[in-house]
């Protein structure tokens, strides 16, 4: 048996693809200055910004205005293609965690496009576990940096709900065991700083805690 204190929490997925939803909290939407989408906004984040809980975000000297963007990630059990409207979406799912969009905000409002923004490496926390007994409808998902809410929002705020989404990807591209759906940010984004620390926490699912580090020289 080990104790809590002598193991380190590897990010419990390895997925072939990121799959991100953007805009699907009025409310965050219109904190930047958008319109909800009439369909779900898709974008993909290099896997590679994967990181595991209490492992550094490091922020990158390509960007002035890193921010958080806490979210539900919903983690594929099963090769997921083309579902049919009777299909049940949610059959397809594993379970849960915590997600952290990091985001370079200034980066994706230049590029208009999101790849950049997203991928810096270390920019995609996620933990501590994969939860499968849990509703995704309306689980409350708030993020704290140095204690202070920031964001706290219910899953039922969604624009596009998980079985929504799962259904809509599957029919975009396939999806497979292991990959992950970032189903989007409530309002609250802000900035992180050298020396932050930062908590995605999601009711039933639990807490994701990274600090945050500067640049590499």
């Amino acid at each position: 048996m080990w104790l809590a204190d002598d193991v380190r929490l590897l990010a419990p997925v390895d997925p072939g693809k990121i799959v991100c939803v953007g805009r699907n909290y009025a409310a965050h939407a219109a904190e930047l200055g958008n319109e909800v989408p009439t369909e779900p906004l898709i974008f993909l984040k290099a896997t590679s910004a994967i990181i595991s809980p209490e492992a550094p975000i490091v922020l990158t000297a390509f960007s002035e205005q890193v921010e958080h963007e806490g979210e539900l990630a919903v983690v594929i059990g099963k090769l997921c293609s083309h579902l049919r409207d009777l299909d049940d979406p949610l059959e397809y799912v594993l379970g849960y965690s915590c997600l952290n969009d990091v985001t370079a905000r200034d980066l994706q409002k230049k590029d208009v496009q999101f790849t950049r923004a997203k991928s810096f490496d270390t920019f995609c926390p996620v933990g501590p576990h994969i939860e499968t007994d849990v509703d995704p409808a309306d689980v409350l998902v708030e993020t704290r940096v140095n204690g202070d809410v920031r964001q706290s929002a219910s899953t039922s705020l969604m624009t596009y709900s998980v079985a929504f989404l799962v259904r809509w990807i599957s029919r975009m591209m396939t999806l497979n065991p292991g990959d992950v759906i970032a189903t989007g940010t409530p309002a609250g984004v802000g900035p992180l700083v050298p020396g932050d620390t930062v908590e995605v926490k999601i009711a039933g699912v639990g807490v994701l805690r990274n600090p945050v580090h500067a640049p590499q020289p």
